[in-house]
């Protein structure tokens, strides 16, 4: 089975052949892979993403007599395709009307094909996340730090609206009395390794100072390894950072930088965000060096390539979410800051005043690429 499907409104007043002739020019234009289900609706909802396309005008009362149907196989939004011709937008702004009237979601697809194209794609990749997010187990390994006050977090609204578990799970005893050092740094990672496979985790948040003092090291290259081997592997116990990076990690494949804002200039829109441990996968090199804060152990220096990023953050509650896209112009390496250090300057230098006025907690995740598109995608489907 394909990822998408195409159905199909058609009114009987139109010529079939030439309705058949333009179908097949516009479906041609785009360059999509996809099933095509025609008038037949009765596995409607069973694809990672069903598109109906409106091929002429006079089909509104066809898709009011299916929306039940509709709704019941599916739940999700309606996505109405249209290329315009035969009086088909008409029709499908008069049924997106319709569904909005009855506090139903749904959304035309329309413009040229290249935008039409990339739409669909999107919203094809923000579906799969939904899904593959369904049934993820996520532990919190040890309690929240005491210093996220403003970041507790319900499970079962997790579990209700993303379809995540959430574990709480106890710091692994590490038997290693280690002085600092990679080879204490590397135990660690072991430790935290076979607690994700024991428990069959996908990812964890781990209440990583407690190592300061438990085993006089830190869980910073631990961290770094497991995100960069496939893990969601999160700091300080910050329950609403890890899920922010499980929706990244499986919207764009990609690890997410759990990072705090060191220093924000509202007028020009740059900031600086720092933390001791990155995703390795994220960086073109990286050096090791003692903790900031506690200047023992081990913490990551790590320099991404400059380019197009992505801030991001869920809110505790699923209520709320920032997003904005920038760009990563230097790596820096100031003594005084927790180890990786970024400068990004936001396109919109507006969204700067989000950070001193309306944030959400201090930690946000910083991704490589502009990913506004997709991530909004994915909230407008799954949290809306």
């Amino acid at each position: 089975m394909k990822d998408i499907a195409i159905y199909t409104l058609t009114s009987e007043l139109h010529d079939a052949q030439a309705v058949d002739a333009v179908t097949r020019e516009f479906m041609d234009a785009l360059h999509i892979d996809y099933d095509f289900r025609g008038s037949d609706y009765s596995d409607y909802g069973s694809h990672v993403l069903d598109l109906i396309y409106v091929r002429t005008g006079g089909t509104e009362g066809i898709f009011r007599r299916l929306l039940t149907q509709l709704q019941t196989q599916s739940g999700r939004p309606v996505r109405l395709l249209t290329s315009g011709k035969s009086n088909s937008l008409a029709a499908s702004l008069e049924i997106l009307s319709y569904l909005r009237q009855h506090g139903l979601k749904g959304e035309v697809l329309h413009g040229s094909e290249a935008y039409i194209t990339a739409r669909i794609q999107v919203l094809a990749k923000a579906e799969k996340a939904r899904r593959q997010l369904q049934g993820m187990r996520l532990g919190i390994v040890g309690k929240p730090s005491d210093w996220l006050i403003a970041s507790d977090v319900d499970a079962a609204i997790v579990k209700e609206r993303l379809g995540i578990e959430l574990l709480p799970l106890e710091i692994p005893v590490i038997a290693e009395q280690v002085e600092g050092g990679k080879e204490g740094a590397l135990a660690i990672y072991e430790h935290l390794k076979a607690l994700a496979e024991q428990q069959q985790l996908q990812g964890f948040t781990i209440r990583c100072f407690d190592l300061l003092t438990a085993v006089h090291n830190t869980g910073c290259l631990a961290l770094a390894k497991l995100n960069a081997e496939g893990l969601i592997a999160g700091c300080e116990g910050d329950v609403p950072a890890m899920l922010s990076m499980a929706v990244t990690k499986m919207l764009t494949g990609q690890s997410g930088f759990q990072a705090n804002p060191a220093r924000i200039d509202p007028e020009t829109g740059e900031l600086l965000f720092a933390h001791c441990t990155i995703p390795l996968d994220m960086v073109e090199r990286y050096e090791l060096d003692t903790h900031f804060e506690s200047g023992i152990g081990v913490g990551i220096r790590g320099f991404m390539r400059p380019g197009p990023v992505t801030v991001f953050k869920l809110s505790p509650d699923l209520q709320r979410h920032f997003i904005a896209e920038g760009e990563l112009v230097c790596n820096q390496s100031k003594p005084d800051l927790c180890r990786t250090q970024q400068v990004i300057r936001l396109a919109d230098p507006q969204q700067a005043r989000y950070f001193l006025t309306d944030p959400i907690g201090n930690h946000h995740i910083i991704m490589a690429g502009h990913q506004r598109a997709l991530l909004k995608a994915f909230l407008d489907a799954a949290l809306a």
